[in-house]
This record gives structure tokens, sequence and C-alpha cells, in this order.
């Protein structure tokens, strides 16, 4: 199904050029085109649904420490180990004291990618060892890329992979945005403010 994402403004690259009152078509997992909202609509409007955005769409975030976040720090599942472990992640010794099966690994990288998802990530630096951990950043249709690679998503292309997210702006001086509406791999929804 063709989808058109109308955001008060489109940036291809993170940072880059503000095309405000532009729009993305995602076709599948592709993005099919990307212009003028007022012109996608006239082309795709009566084979697609629209979704409109109060924020900026551009690629998504990439996290370059995601190894590390993954495999050795553990996220408590809350709300189950909060009274024990309390709620924030944990490192170091306090990882070494719980018995840390797979499966906990899994559980844990699980509950890790869904922040991620929430904070418009769309890529990460692998590689992953832990057999868990890798079958659940698989299953989560984010985009891995190897020590070294590029440490910026690619840009928004037409016939490109439709990984972007919409954020509230507007840009704080660091270069971060406010905080994230929307998350979208390979042109599925998989994070949605509430």
């Amino acid at each position: 199904m063709l989808t058109i994402h109308r955001a008060r403004l489109v940036r291809r690259t993170p940072g880059g050029e503000p095309l405000p009152g532009h729009a993305l078509v995602v076709d599948g997992d592709r993005i099919a085109a990307i212009g003028p909202y007022e012109e996608l609509l006239g082309e795709y409007g009566g084979r697609a649904r629209v979704r409109e955005w109060d924020g900026e769409l551009t690629p998504g975030r990439h996290e370059s420490g995601a190894r590390t976040l993954l495999e050795s720090v553990y996220h408590p599942d809350d709300p189950y180990e909060v009274d024990e472990l309390g709620s924030a992640p944990l490192t170091g010794e306090a990882v070494a004291a719980l018995e840390m099966t797979d499966t906990r690994w899994g559980q844990s990288a699980r509950r890790a990618l869904q922040k991620l998802l929430a904070t418009g990530t769309t890529g990460l630096t692998g590689p992953f060892t832990r057999p868990r951990v890798r079958t659940v950043v698989s299953r989560s249709g984010l985009r891995v890329l190897p020590p070294g690679g590029p440490a910026a998503p690619p840009p928004l292309t037409p016939g490109g992979r439709a990984d972007f997210a919409v954020f509230a702006g507007p840009d704080t001086p660091g270069g971060e945005y406010a905080r994230c509406l929307v998350t979208v791999i390979a042109g599925r929804l998989v994070h949605r403010r509430a």
C-alpha cells in the first residue's frame, strides 16, 4: 500500500536543507518519491493513504554504541525487576552478579531496542555476538552496519529503503531534536509517540 507521509518539512540528510511543504511517498519498504506535498497528492492521492505529522521528517538516528548497549548492559524488566534491580540500566559488576542466560540477554536487548526506536533510531553498528541479541536485532528490521562504517544514516532518496523518523523541532544547539514522534523502518511504523 502506498502511504504519503506529510510533515512540516523534510530533510533528505540529518541537518540538511529544510524542504518545507514537502512529503515522502512510501511503497512497501521503499521510498517512491519525495517532493512538494500538493504534487505528490495529485499523483498518488487516489491510491495512497495520507499520514500527517507535526514535525520534521528526516533520516533516523544511527546508534554507533549499540553493541555495548545491547551486549554489555542489562535493561531491567519494568515492573517485574524494578523492586530488586531498580529501573536504570545495569553495567559492569552489577551485570556480572546476575545470572545472564542467552534468553535474558535477548529480553534485555528487546527492551533496549524499544527505547532506541522511541528516539528515532533506524540503524545500529554491529556485529552482535550473542545469538539471542542477534535474533532480536534481525527481527527489528534495523539496518546494521559494520564497525568503521558510516556513522550517519543514508540520505532519503527515491528507490532507497524507507527508514526515517519524524521529530518535534526545533533543533537544539547540539543538533538533537526535542523528541521523536514517529519511527519508520523499511516502510513499517515501528514507533509512534502517543
